[in-house]
């Protein structure tokens, strides 16, 4: 690992790596089943989607994954235009690349139904369009850039609030409100889950506040000014989320990102960042960290796999043996699913470390 790495964004990006990985592998549906019932069937909850009004921890890890991106933005353009890149190379570098991820998410929807469909709720198809408007943002001053992502939220609150259509006029009802009108527009149909396309714009704010935090990083500011900034802005991020839900102005919905859902989920990306930007890069505390970074070192390529591949072939495959055996030796079939998920698990982390270790970075 390169000595000028910010290695605390290293972790945190391998850490929600990881967690996706494991998803994955069916993991947390076999750990439901093995706990339901017990005194962990309420922390295994956290490992899934809010049905609709409310928060889990699951309910965190898109927008994390969206806020690394932005994060991570900074330093990549920086190092391009540092060896003489102009904005217009890099435009065009950024373009191709939301085109490809938007592409991607795509075929993974084609994967999913196993035939050819047109569908745009993947993180991958609403990450090509987050990229690109952080990027054409990205050089305004700070104040700025938060000027304008909070103009993106209002917009998205507005839209919703106001759209006249009939049976699309509730704002916080599922599948009958702007974003699934929107989806009937795009797609002709709407999502088994609620979820909608639109959210592609709200969600910007993730991004660009990940942009926004990878600048205070590259500042010149002290370590304990950049921890102080980002853990304030989350804290404020917080109390607002939290506020308009508690207050029943915007209820936090993570299936059509309300603001308040953003706001909340923001402040917890910039409480998260400074917390491990303290423990690793100012703190110091290193022992162990490439476990998780080496999975974050092909993000792209290991989220494609484990939900190709992975999902189609290799968690069946391995599950043939390891499933065998534990049935043969008298495991329970809730806990014979789990082992499954960790045997795939761990397949699917010594193909990250494999790649680590000949220094082989899919990038796109």
């Amino acid at each position: 690992m390169k000595p000028n790495r910010v290695q605390s964004l290293d972790l945190f990006r391998g850490l929600i790596m990881f967690l996706l990985v494991a998803e994955g592998t069916g993991l947390y549906g076999a750990l439901t089943d093995l706990a339901d019932g017990t005194l962990f069937a309420g922390f295994v909850q956290q490992f899934h989607h809010h049905p609709w009004n409310g928060l889990r921890f699951w309910d965190l890890i898109q927008p994390y994954f969206m806020f690394i991106v932005g994060v991570a933005m900074v330093y990549s353009i920086h190092r391009r235009w540092e060896r003489g890149d102009s904005w217009s190379q890099t435009f065009r570098h950024i373009l191709s690349r939301c085109l490809i991820l938007f592409f991607l998410g795509v075929i993974l929807h084609c994967g999913y139904n196993k035939k050819l469909v047109w569908e745009l709720w993947n993180v991958l198809t609403q990450l090509s369009f987050t990229i690109l408007l952080s990027f054409l943002f990205m050089r305004l001053p700070l104040r700025a850039q938060l000027i304008i992502s909070f103009a993106l939220l209002g917009l998205s609150e507005f839209l919703y609030r106001i759209w006249p259509v009939e049976g699309y006029n509730q704002p916080f009802t599922p599948d009958k409100n702007f974003g699934s009108w929107m989806d009937m527009q795009l797609m002709g149909h709407l999502s088994k889950g609620h979820w909608v396309a639109i959210n592609a714009l709200p969600t910007t704010a993730h991004t660009m506040w990940g942009v926004m935090a990878g600048l205070v990083l590259r500042s010149t500011r002290t370590d304990m000014k950049k921890i102080r900034l980002l853990a304030v802005a989350g804290f404020v991020g917080l109390v607002i989320g939290y506020g308009l839900d508690w207050t029943h102005i915007t209820p936090i919905i993570k299936r059509i990102c309300t603001s308040s859902f953003v706001f909340v989920s923001g402040g917890w990306c910039l409480v998260t960042l400074a917390l491990f930007y303290w423990l690793v890069d100012v703190a110091g505390f290193k022992k162990g960290i490439v476990f998780f970074t080496l999975v974050g070192m092909n993000p792209i390529f290991i989220y494609m796999f484990s939900n190709t591949v992975g999902g189609q072939w290799l968690n069946n495959f391995i599950a043939i043996f390891s499933g065998g055996i534990m049935t043969w030796m008298g495991v329970t079939l809730a806990l014979v699913a789990v082992i499954n998920s960790l045997c795939i698990l761990a397949t699917e982390w010594y193909l990250c470390y494999w790649l680590y270790k000949r220094e082989l970075f899919i990038k796109i």
